[in-house]
């Protein structure tokens, strides 16, 4: 399929710029890939779907404070690093995004906070806006860790105009979040509270964990037409023992196995048996999945509703059908469902 085949036009006002007041009150639209029903409802309504002994996969990573604003030396001039990923913890290293990039090259020094309070070096150039930075700190692990979380911004989408607020640093993360490494939210998963996933818990219904660290990778705009073409960002995941023996066990008895969000798709699908069941792994992902696309775990899928022609709508395409796909968007604009990261969410089943 070509690029130019996952493009809609989407008010803007329909850009999602605050969560829902609850989690589980945020609007949730069913698609039936056997019938093509298309059912609205609310989110926590997702109870009536859900039976003794299916399971739901949740991604346990957690997002940390990745945007810096900090200072270049000499001239002052203000400058934005994202962080992306560590390279090297005993180092340091990181590899970044900075804004505005024609500004920092190799040997500039960049501090942070009123006070100085940390100072990074430049000491690579890796892409026209990429670069790879040395922090100089002396303090432990932990203490480096709580300086970023004083000086760090929780790392909202540019689409949302407006300042990260408190309410942000719980919102824009899941009940669930474990393991630090993601520099945005899998969105999907934004919408259980712990009382929603008790409630299900006592339906019968398992949680399962994997882990994918959100890159920004996963965001970045497609620019070949040819699908087959594009090359996805590596990103780390790991999927562990007790969630394949819960998954392959429902598996084996044809129950429902929900993926919670795309990035715990990726996971799963990263991490599949000869024999099409899930097998534990750990390492880097940069599988894209495009139509067509035989998936081997996953029969239901929660996600929320993504941009044009991105790697996220074209994945829900690969699982719902692209035509039903589209029109369940078309039918979502129709009806004013709230788009992107603090959006409405949709069940595929």
């Amino acid at each position: 399929m070509k690029l130019s085949q996952f493009k809609f036009d989407l008010p803007l006002n329909l850009i999602a710029q605050h969560p829902a007041k609850a989690r589980e009150e945020s609007r949730l639209m069913v698609v039936h890939r056997d019938t093509g029903k298309i059912e609205h409802r609310i989110f926590r309504d997702i109870l009536e779907y859900f039976d003794d002994k299916d399971v739901m996969v949740v991604n346990n990573t957690k997002v940390f404070p990745a945007r810096l604003y900090g200072r270049k030396e000499k001239t002052g001039a203000k400058i934005e690093v994202f962080l992306l990923r560590e390279l090297n913890k005993p180092n340091r290293l990181w590899d970044v995004i900075v804004d505005p990039a024609r500004k920092i090259r190799v040997g500039n020094k960049l501090y942070f906070g009123d006070n100085d309070e940390l100072v990074a070096e430049v000491i690579d150039n890796t892409t026209s806006r990429g670069r790879t930075i040395r922090f100089l700190f002396d303090g432990d692990d932990a203490a480096f860790r709580k300086m970023l979380e004083l000086l760090g911004e929780t790392p909202l989408p540019k689409y949302i105009k407006r300042k990260p607020e408190e309410e942000d640093k719980e919102r824009y993360q899941t009940v669930y979040a474990k393991y630090e490494g993601a520099v945005a939210a899998p969105t999907a998963g934004l919408h259980f509270s712990k009382e929603l996933i008790k409630r299900l818990e006592i339906n019968g219904v398992n949680f399962a964990e994997a882990t994918l660290h959100t890159g920004l990778g996963t965001f970045r705009p497609i620019e070949v037409e040819d699908l087959s073409k594009h090359k996805m960002d590596a990103e780390y995941f790991r999927v562990d023992e007790f969630a394949t023996k819960i998954v392959n066990k429902a598996k084996l008895e044809h129950k429902r196995i929900c993926s919670v969000g795309t990035t715990t798709m990726r996971a799963l699908e990263s991490s599949v048996t000869a024999q099409g069941l899930l097998k534990a792994e750990e390492g880097w992902t940069n599988l894209f999945i495009h139509p067509p696309y035989d998936f081997s775990i996953a029969n239901a899928l929660v996600t929320n509703f993504h941009l044009p022609k991105t790697s996220l709508l074209i994945m829900v395409c690969a699982f719902a059908g692209y035509e039903l796909t589209m029109e369940a968007y078309q039918t979502a604009i129709k009806e004013k469902y709230r788009f992107f990261s603090y959006g409405d969410a949709m069940l595929v089943i």
